[in-house]
């Protein structure tokens, strides 16, 4: 129970407290339903409406206005790029885009030494970037970084399927289980192995590492 409530507090910090997740989910959700009822048209301009209603919400409440009004503008680009091509697969392009450029810089950043997942890791928490470079921390970030970049490939490689094969409905779908309930999921991985890697590798924790505390370390108990 105490493991669950950690998960909990870290997927809030993490997730919750730093991202604005509902406004990249909630417009393809609508769009796949209204898609399989009233039709491709509908379904845009449903998700168009919805992607603007979220953010002049987010502009009422003066938050940024990047996450204000960056889910209406990728919405809008969607819709053009659907209507460009004069299919209704070009609408899941813009995520196809990001998800081959997630997997590049997954695969980059490991081969350079300086693991992705480490640097999201440090924009959600800031601790010390030089900690998640020593030798006996940095493995449990590439580890991660790898496993990120299977599910960018597996995705990309499906997505990359359906979209030339035209089948919108299955991509949208694909999409939906291959989103946020799998990126969920993979967060709740990544956290229970990263912290049990860390303290394989016995590395220092952050507050050891700040501290300059020599080693033998007690390590990452918490966070990753």
């Amino acid at each position: 129970m105490n493991k669950w409530h950690e998960l909990v507090e870290e997927f809030r910090t993490v997730v919750l407290g730093r991202s604005k997740v509902i406004d990249a989910v909630t417009p393809p959700v609508l769009f796949v339903i209204v898609n399989a009822l009233a039709g491709f048209d509908a379904a845009m301009a449903a998700a168009l409406v919805l992607a603007l209603l979220l953010g002049l919400r987010r502009w009422r409440r003066r938050e940024s206005a990047l996450f204000a009004f960056g889910g209406a503008a990728g919405a809008a680009v969607a819709f053009l790029l659907a209507r460009w091509l004069d299919r209704a697969e070009g609408f899941f392009l813009p995520g196809i885009f990001t998800g081959g450029l997630s997997l590049l810089l997954a695969v980059a950043s490991n081969l350079a030494g300086r693991p992705l997942v480490a640097w999201t890791s440090y924009l959600a928490r800031r601790w010390p970037l030089q900690w998640y470079w020593h030798p006996q921390v940095r493995p449990a970030y590439s580890e991660i970084t790898w496993l990120w970049a299977l599910y960018f490939g597996v995705r990309l490689v499906a997505q990359a399927f359906f979209f030339q094969n035209a089948q919108a409905d299955r991509l949208a779908w694909l999409n939906l289980a291959l989103g946020w309930p799998a990126t969920v999921l993979l967060l709740v991985v990544t956290y229970l192995y990263g912290v049990w890697r860390l303290q394989k590798l016995g590395g220092p924790s952050v507050e050891e590492f700040k501290a300059g505390t020599p080693p033998p370390w007690q390590g990452q108990r918490r966070g990753f």
